[in-house]
């Protein structure tokens, strides 16, 4: 959003602009850049920060952005420049700092992005994403597989790897982390949720929904659609085929979603308990209907400790302390006591 603005304004002057930086995620700053190309404003974008728009630079070349590269970027003059970056460590810290809050003492830093994955040409990036969870959940049955340390991030997960490039030189490891896997472990810190050997956890988010089927051998199914692209009625409906185990691949990829994994052909019994399926995501107000608008599964909102929107971040937490040892006890101590340390921060 705050590249979004800017553009807005430039678009305004009609002042050209040149994009270096960093593959980015989020619409609005890409829906900026292409509506300043259709203006017929110049813009000029270096390859890694074209990215942003497009794996295949071709295509973004085809949109009207020029494409430059660190050289003839220094030769270009009179231009409005913009670095693209999902994570700015030292703007963050200077924020916290001057509020009196130092990071230079920090035991990791973890930053969760969603990464469709460099799809090659011809290769649906739908299809991509969704081979990718499979051999993920495959290698290891978790959703703290989805996170890594910098320095194992697969190749093919090219924002992950911005993140990292963007944020070298930190002084502490860097975790990163796929965003709905992130919150749906952080769902499972709620003491409602935590008590469930066997749940379905759907997290609503702006642009994707997915939804885990999670047992007491870790992940027994999955789905990932586009949140734009599905109505609750509908959301029920996959909901329910991913409990009963029908649910099939093409009913989602054939419906513009990115697919489905089923890993057990055993039911997911609804109505047993006092909900069916955990929610959380920023538009979980989509189960908010009354129960005649609804298709009568029981939704409970997930809010560990206290905050639903953090979750996520919870979820971080915890992926981080799997993956380094030595802050499991703290982390995981935290998290799963529940409480605080009982001493007041003034006093602390």
């Amino acid at each position: 959003m705050m590249v979004h603005r800017r553009l807005k304004q430039a678009l305004h002057t009609r002042t050209p602009i040149l994009l270096s930086g960093y593959q980015m995620g989020g619409g609005p700053s890409a829906w900026a850049i292409e509506e300043m190309a259709r203006a017929g404003i110049p813009v000029y974008m270096t390859p890694s920060a074209a990215t942003t728009l497009n794996d295949e630079l071709d295509k973004v070349e085809a949109l009207g952005i020029h494409i430059v590269s660190d050289d003839e970027r220094r030769k270009i003059k009179d231009v409005e420049e913009l670095e693209l970056r999902d994570f700015d460590f030292n703007l963050i810290s200077k924020t916290f700092n001057d509020y009196g809050v130092s990071l230079k003492d920090l035991g990791a830093i973890a930053v969760a992005v969603f990464d469709h994955g460099n799809a090659p040409a011809g290769i649906s990036d739908r299809q991509f994403r969704f081979d990718y969870l499979d051999e993920r959940i495959k290698a290891k049955n978790s959703l703290s597989a989805f996170a890594y340390l910098s320095n194992d991030i697969p190749k093919i997960m090219t924002r992950l790897q911005s993140v990292a490039d963007s944020a070298s030189g930190l002084p502490c490891p860097l975790v990163v982390m796929d965003t709905a896997p992130a919150a749906v472990l952080g769902a499972d810190f709620d003491p409602a949720v935590a008590q469930r050997k066997a749940k379905i956890v759907c997290n609503v988010g702006n642009f994707h929904t997915l939804a885990f089927r999670l047992g007491e051998k870790g992940i027994e199914g999955v789905f990932e659609h586009h949140t734009g692209e599905i109505d609750l009625p509908k959301l029920e409906s996959l909901l329910r085929a991913l409990a009963d185990g029908s649910l099939k691949h093409e009913d989602v990829f054939n419906d513009m979603g990115h697919g489905a994994l089923m890993y057990s052909n055993e039911k997911f019994e609804f109505g047993k308990d006092d909900f069916d399926v955990v929610v959380t995501g920023p538009r979980r107000s989509m189960f908010a209907l009354s129960q005649k608008e609804r298709e009568n599964l029981r939704p409970y909102f997930a809010v560990p400790f206290g905050d639903m929107m953090i979750a996520g971040c919870f979820g971080l937490l915890a992926a981080t302390a799997e993956i380094l040892p030595e802050l499991a006890e703290p982390v995981l101590g935290s998290l799963r006591s529940g409480r605080g340390r009982g001493v007041a921060p003034w006093d602390g």
